[in-house]
């Protein structure tokens, strides 16, 4: 309980002692300053994520890093565990990205804005229209060089097994014709989902190498799916999921 309390208490605590440095980047996001909005943004994030992760007492494993290409934005394919698999893959995956996130995360204040600012997208499922304008949308950014995290699970494994990854979440690769960085994450949801409260724990997360998309045809692009999911999965032993 008590590392739960902690959790909460850093979070408030971060979004109440950032607004200041938010506004500068809002400023310089209005300007056009793109460049500097960015070298701004990109470093803040990052230490965001490891101090949630590091705060809780969690240590983190990081393989293949050298997998990931630096000349292009990416689309990283994750296995989705646990409540902290955002923080982790901010944190401690150096490239920056970005997020496909709910549109009820707009209505939380100072973390929209910095949301925002990352170039996340805001999905809402409800409405099939904004869905479509928003992926549109989030193409562009990642032809403009920004990756983006996506977890075509579609919702948190909590401990049990990889569930199927759907086609529809991979069109942003296809769309944009930047590489897939497969990612296996392993041990986040003993963070939070095993207990209902934070605990320590060990986390590995592999980075394998990158998948090229530009180019395929709809044959080969059906291909893809299922090879992610098998490479994600591969680096999963019986030890990553609840007995």
């Amino acid at each position: 309980m008590f590392k739960t309390i902690k959790a909460v208490v850093v979070l408030v605590w971060y979004l109440i002692s950032s607004r200041k440095e938010l506004k500068l980047v809002k400023k310089l996001d209005e300007a056009g300053d793109v460049e500097g909005r960015d070298s701004y943004v990109v470093p803040r994030v990052l230490s965001w994520g490891k101090m949630c992760i590091n705060k809780l007492g969690s240590t983190v494993e990081v393989h293949g890093e050298e997998n990931i290409p630096q000349d292009t934005a990416v689309v990283f394919i994750a296995n989705h565990q646990g409540l902290m698999d955002i923080p982790l893959l901010l944190g401690f995956i150096e490239k920056s990205k970005a997020f496909v996130a709910k549109i009820e995360i707009l209505k939380v204040p100072v973390l929209s804005g910095w949301m925002k600012m990352m170039q996340c997208t805001f999905l809402d499922r409800k409405d099939r229209r904004q869905s479509v304008e928003a992926m549109a949308k989030a193409t562009e950014k990642i032809k403009e060089g920004y990756s983006l995290v996506i977890f075509p699970e579609g919702t948190r494994s909590r401990g049990g097994p990889v569930a199927e990854f759907k086609q529809g979440s991979f069109k942003l690769a296809f769309r944009s014709g930047v590489p897939i960085v497969p990612v296996t994450i392993d041990g986040t949801w003993r963070m939070y989902e095993e207990k209902k409260h934070f605990a320590s724990t060990h986390i590995k997360l592999t980075i394998h190498p990158a998948i090229p998309t530009a180019g395929l045809s709809r044959e080969e692009q059906g291909l893809i799916p299922p090879q992610v999911q098998k490479i994600v999965e591969s680096a999963l032993t019986p030890d990553s999921f609840r007995k």
